[in-house]
């Protein structure tokens, strides 16, 4: 029998998980000492096939607990280690752009390939590099897509409406999510400027009176779908939604979104946050079931 293991902050999809595999389920006992350091207790006795659920939101902090929860499960005897990480972080950067870069997707890539027998992940953020497997060499590494999900998602709430990537990485997204949901897609193009600074171009494609969903994989700052948003609402859009796989929203990004005029703001659970609509457990589930 194979156990899902989690930590006690991602509890609540680790339990849907569970159920759905028909698994125990055990969550990792964390202290935290007064320096910053954690200590970390597994279950003693865990089978030879055990799942490790972590998504790497807060990734510097949690990077270090995921690694040592995998060393710890190989000493009690785990042989077949799997990483179900919803939100995968540091995969933006897969090129030095200036000398003396590190490039971190490689490096934290490598980190998990060697941790772990497998990784599943959500709709990670690949750009130049095609595959999860480029990333994580020697590992069954596996990226799953939310984005059929989001199209049946939509359509049922939303028959009709325009699907708008805000920018060109999330057209890869939005084509699959318009396909599935029979709906009506395009792409913006975006020039960013800094972290927070961001210029968004709209399509040449009518939004006069439609109703438009902006979907993209993450929502960091959230400045390029503010800036796709009041593009679209000053186009004559009827309303503008928008949906993201992963709900970061650092510091005040919801609130911003929300004022540039978007309606809903929908998310997947990959990232736990009050804007969660839509579950991946039958997903990774069926994912899992496959490994």
């Amino acid at each position: 029998m194979s156990m899902l293991l989690a930590f006690d902050d991602e509890a609540g999809l680790a339990q849907g998980l569970a159920q759905a595999l028909g698994w125990p389920l055990a969550l990792v006992d964390r202290h935290a000492f007064p320096d910053g350091e954690t200590r970390l207790r597994l279950p003693h006795h865990l089978p030879e096939h055990t799942v490790l659920l972590r998504g790497l939101q807060q990734p510097n902090a949690r990077l270090t607990e995921l690694l040592l929860a995998a060393a710890g499960a190989r000493e009690l005897g785990v042989r077949q280690l799997t990483l179900v990480c919803p939100y995968l972080a540091y995969m933006r950067q897969d090129m030095a752009f200036t000398p003396g870069e590190v490039v971190s997707q490689r490096h934290v890539g490598a980190m998990l390939a060697a941790a772990f027998d497998a990784v599943i992940t959500v709709d990670p953020h690949l750009h130049r590099v095609a595959t999860l497997a480029e990333v994580m060499p020697d590992c069954q590494g596996r990226a799953l897509t939310a984005a059929p999900l989001w199209g049946r998602y939509i359509a049922q709430r939303l028959p009709g409406a325009l699907l708008l990537g805000p920018d060109e990485e999330a057209g890869q997204w939005v084509r699959v999510a318009a396909e599935a949901g029979g709906l009506d897609h395009a792409v913006c193009h975006k020039q960013r400027h800094g972290d927070r600074d961001v210029a968004v171009a709209m399509p040449a494609v009518p939004v006069q009176g439609r109703a438009v969903v902006l979907l993209d994989d993450v929502a960091s700052t959230g400045r390029t779908l503010v800036a796709a948003a009041r593009g679209v609402l000053a186009g004559g859009a009827a309303s503008v939604d928008a949906a993201v796989t992963h709900a970061l929203f650092v510091g005040d990004a919801l609130a911003e979104l929300q004022a540039s005029g978007v309606r809903h703001v929908w998310s997947t659970d990959a990232v736990p946050h009050a804007s969660n609509a839509l579950s991946l457990v039958p997903l990774l589930a069926e994912a899992l079931l496959a490994v």
